[in-house]
């Protein structure tokens, strides 16, 4: 299969294996043993797509594993980790699907590009679990700088909540700003 990186959004038709990506926010705080040369990758090409190296795409699975730490960031964006917890615990399904969490544990884990150390298989269900038993707290961390209202409805309406997010990422701060405006009509 033809992986590329086009360096511009595509236009009209997008072909299989063409991912629009900003290496500089696809990399943006990584840190690697050693990481791909990006001298060779010729934004240039006659046809705006330049092929991805099997390093890269391997440390590209690598990277997008980075963004599970951030989890544990309780100042890390609300949306970011909600997205980032339907991307771990998706349908079982999609771990065969390519950039799927657990293609991503597996990548990273077996191959000899890859910019750890090699550690052989990973039971992604083991990672899973790990996540899910420290999820609470980390959740609880983060949602201890809003106002009881919001851990309410996120308690009481998690996805409804997530939606909002997932529509507009500052409908929370939106909320928060316009709640203190406003102040509380029943108190």
């Amino acid at each position: 299969m033809r992986h590329g990186f086009a360096p511009a959004p595509p236009q009209g038709t997008v072909p299989a294996g063409l991912f629009f990506i900003a290496p500089s926010t696809a990399m943006a705080g990584a840190t690697v043993i050693e990481a791909p040369d990006w001298s060779v990758f010729d934004v240039h090409a006659p046809d705006g797509v330049s092929e991805w190296t099997e390093e890269e795409i391997v440390y590209l699975h690598w990277r997008l594993l980075q963004d599970v730490q951030m989890l544990a960031d309780p100042d890390a964006p609300l949306d970011e980790k909600l997205a980032t917890l339907r991307w771990v615990f998706t349908e079982p399904e999609k771990d065969r699907q390519p950039f799927s969490f657990a293609s991503c544990l597996q990548v990273v884990g077996s191959s000899p590009l890859s910019p750890i150390p090699y550690c052989g298989a990973i039971d992604c269900e083991d990672v899973r679990h790990h996540i899910a038993r420290e999820t609470r707290r980390w959740m609880q961390e983060s949602l201890s700088r809003y106002p009881q209202w919001i851990k309410d409805a996120l308690a009481n309406n998690p996805d409804w909540v997530d939606a909002q997010l997932s529509r507009n990422p500052q409908w929370l701060n939106e909320q928060v700003n316009r709640h203190s405006a406003q102040g509380d009509l029943f108190a």
